[in-house]
């Protein structure tokens, strides 16, 4: 079997996904890190699209890559315009990228209704604009837009668009499920009649419309494409394109095919996050392979089963793809995933032991009261240690108020916070602004506890989410926070429930604090008796 060549487009097909926009820096960021993982072919952006895209290409020049290709974008010729003297085709030579893909129609409606040529015009267009860019020594890949519709509409016509491409020297023929309708049957069928009618190495482009672009790339590529076309976490228009996060694992790891990423497997989900964090978006939980929630056992039988063997509920381990396993805790919890709890924070306990029963029957008194603990790890081993009696006050609240003040109708908002605490035998006493209440809360929390504890000052929070659970109360309604907080190496989710939202708050900002400081004293343990880190 051949090696199968991996060629992203998030740089220019992802872009067109809504809400999704990339600076060059970003781009460029983002062109350098899928190189590093072993991207084959990275597409940067069309070239006559706009200044930013050839802006890209002229910086992306002075960059070195480990092995991969950047490939500039664009279409075939014009009708009726000489191949010389269209001007998206000189762009693509102006990009003087090495590798040039460019888009002809193979579908008999798109030749009529949008290019308003005809068939035969059509063939040239393609046969002239390829053969253009090979006498200037570029390596042209030819996607064949609209392919599979093309084909069911008129077999003869679509495979008369590949040729045209074929005969005028193109390197590879891309299949392309542009409007994302097509079934995994239909993929699969065309592909294996193209794969044998032609010579040359053939790729698959898929959208997912139908939800179907992971499998419909996969299957193309087991009967005989050797290139699949992606973006990562699936970017695109409409419904987005196929993902490369979900096919590269499963080519490798279920179809048992290679490719240069295949090194570089347990980078994935770093790569995922990374282009998710350079977007600005947010990263999709249940994301196969790479997402938070993918191998995250909630059920006690469940977590009961991967206790023993993980093959029972996981279909790959999660560290071939750098995940974890998480065990989540809830209401559905059982005495192992209170185990694999304790065990994970170093506690010696054994499933027997009446401590196990004591943390689920507070689990269950607390969920009542709208507590939820499989998103709030760090609370959760909190709750562990009191039940163990282990757990150890870091400091007092003696008290604190929180002021939010108005002074006009265009004047922003003004949120200050006084705190009190004891710690030992003495008190500390000082106040905090922020740009809303409980971000004054934090910091008042904060500058209280630095002097006695430092590492408070690395500890930031990261995001602040506020759920309201029973909306029939209105402004009365009980609320739940979940707090996200990071030193810079770890993060942790803690969580807090109160009618009042400052309450609330309060008992997730202390939790976040206690356990950085429980955090840095069991390492600062492991570390004094010469044990290893969890």
């Amino acid at each position: 079997m051949k090696n199968v060549q991996i060629y992203d487009t998030t740089l220019r097909d992802g872009m067109q996904g809504e809400g999704v926009s990339l600076s060059v820096a970003g781009k460029i960021r983002v062109a350098l890190r899928l190189d590093e993982f072993g991207v084959d072919y990275i597409e940067g952006g069309f070239a006559a699209s706009n200044p930013k895209d050839m802006e890209f290409f002229r910086e992306i020049r002075m960059k070195k890559f480990k092995h991969a290709k950047v490939a500039a974008f664009g279409s075939t010729r014009h009708a009726r315009t000489p191949v010389g003297e269209d001007q998206g085709t000189l762009k693509l030579i102006e990009a003087q990228t090495s590798v040039v893909t460019i888009f002809g129609k193979a579908w008999r409606l798109h030749v009529t209704d949008v290019l308003r040529t005809t068939e035969d015009e059509n063939l040239a267009m393609i046969r002239d604009t390829v053969a253009y860019l090979k006498q200037r020594g570029r390596e042209v890949i030819y996607d064949a837009e609209h392919f599979f519709d093309g084909y069911k509409d008129s077999p003869t016509y679509a495979m008369a668009t590949l040729r045209s491409a074929l005969e005028a020297g193109a390197d590879c023929l891309v299949l392309c499920d542009t409007r994302g309708g097509c079934l995994p049957h239909e993929i699969a069928d065309i592909t294996r009649s193209v794969v044998a009618a032609v010579a040359m190495p053939v790729g698959i482009h898929c959208h997912n419309d139908a939800e179907l672009a992971v499998a419909n790339s996969i299957e193309a590529v087991r009967v005989g494409a050797v290139q699949v076309q992606g973006t990562i976490n699936g970017y695109g228009e409409r419904c987005g394109n196929a993902n490369l996060c979900a096919i590269i694992p499963s080519l490798v790891l279920k179809l048992g095919r290679a490719c240069r990423c295949k090194d570089n497997l347990d980078g994935l989900m770093d790569l995922s996050r990374f282009v998710d964090n350079v977007l600005n978006t947010l990263h999709v939980r249940q994301a196969a392979y790479v997402g938070e929630s993918a191998f995250a056992h909630k059920a006690g039988m469940h977590v009961n089963a991967v206790e023993k063997n993980p093959r029972s509920f996981e279909h790959v381990p999660p560290e071939t793809v750098g995940n974890v396993r998480r065990i989540l805790i809830s209401e559905l919890s059982g005495g192992s995933n209170v185990l694999l709890k304790a065990v994970e924070m170093g506690e010696e306990i054994s499933k027997s032991s009446p401590e196990i029963r004591e943390v689920l029957n507070k689990l269950e008194q607390l969920e009542k009261k709208g507590y939820q603990f499989e998103s709030a790890d760090a609370s959760f081993k909190i709750l562990i240690q009191k039940v163990l009696k282990r757990h150890k006050a870091f400091f007092e609240l003696e008290g604190y108020r929180v002021i939010v003040e108005k002074r006009g109708k265009h004047e922003p908002c003004l949120s200050e916070a006084t705190i009190k605490v004891k710690v030992g035998n003495e008190i500390e006493h000082t106040a905090g602004e922020g740009d809303g209440p409980v971000n004054a809360l934090d910091n008042a929390l904060r500058r209280a506890l630095t002097r006695f504890y430092p590492a408070i000052a690395k500890v930031a929070l990261t995001d602040f989410s506020v759920r309201i659970l029973d909306p029939k109360e209105a402004t009365a309604a009980k609320t739940r926070v979940i707090i996200e907080s990071s030193d810079g190496t770890d993060t942790w989710s803690t969580v807090g429930v109160s009618e009042n939202i400052i309450e609330a708050s309060w008992e997730a900002l202390v939790d976040g604090v206690e356990y950085k400081l429980f955090k840095d004293e069991q390492a600062a343990r492991r570390k004094r008796t010469g044990k290893n880190a969890e």
